[in-house]
């Protein structure tokens, strides 16, 4: 009796044990899910770009609900060929070099999308850029980030929570247009009207404080509306380019 009395109690002690373990796991994983951070370098000018810009719209409504954040820089190198898109931005063109040199691929190029600032595809590569999310996915991220928004005078005032951040860290916040079209009546896109998705109106990077929380402010476009617009931040390694982590912003 006394020996089936002990093996019970150790019986029990073992299972409460891997409860724990098992829970403590799940929260990990749960904590350090997965997502994708996809950035399209695109023009209206680039006639190789509107089934990229496609491709970022489907994707875009295909995943509403999983961590998957597009954005599109129109860049600017564009305009001197016969258009000029009225989206483009040279601060655009600028990050896109500073990502040749990250990953150590020049000359630039478009439609090109990098993902999570480590890898980057022809953007309008459907096939390579939807294997790149589902195995993006699948790796956990290094840092938590949480947002929160309130609009005042066309500012925006970002309230910002991160965990796992270190000395090279830096915040970027976007405020993008969710979509738009343009009536392009010159250039390689002569008399086309495209479609365009998660457009980048304003990126502002900003130093994280040591506690890994504050409040930054960036600028909003004066059309600015929580339905037609959003803002999405992500944490980046500005030595690598890697991003850690990312989040759209909670609207309050």
């Amino acid at each position: 009796m006394k020996k089936i009395k002990l093996v019970s109690i150790l019986t029990t002690l073992l299972l409460f044990i891997g409860i724990i373990v098992f829970g403590q796991n799940n929260a990990d994983k749960k904590t350090l899910k997965g997502f994708v951070v996809l950035e399209l370098f695109t023009s209206e000018g680039c006639s190789s770009c509107p089934p990229a810009d496609e491709l970022m719209g489907s994707i875009q409504n295909e995943y509403k609900d999983a961590p998957i954040y597009i954005l599109s820089y129109h860049v600017d190198y564009w305009d001197r060929q016969g258009w000029k898109d009225i989206f483009s931005n040279a601060d655009y063109t600028k990050r896109q070099y500073d990502y040749a040199k990250w990953l150590g691929k020049e000359p630039v190029y478009t439609p090109q999308v990098v993902v999570n600032g480590k890898k980057e595809y022809i953007g309008s590569d459907e096939v390579t850029v939807r294997n790149a999310i589902v195995n993006t996915l699948s790796k956990p991220a290094i840092a938590e980030l949480s947002l929160e928004t309130i609009l005042t005078n066309n500012k925006l005032e970002v309230n910002y929570k991160v965990n796992g951040i270190s000395k090279n860290s830096r915040l970027l916040v976007a405020v993008l247009q969710k979509s738009a079209k343009s009536n392009v009546k010159r250039g390689e896109n002569a008399h086309r009207i495209l479609s365009h998705y998660q457009i980048v109106k304003n990126l502002q990077s900003f130093a994280l404080k040591n506690n890994g929380s504050g409040i930054v402010t960036i600028t909003a476009p004066k059309e600015f509306n929580t339905k037609d617009f959003e803002v999405i931040g992500f944490v980046q390694d500005i030595n690598s380019g890697a991003i850690l982590g990312a989040a759209k912003a909670v609207n309050n």
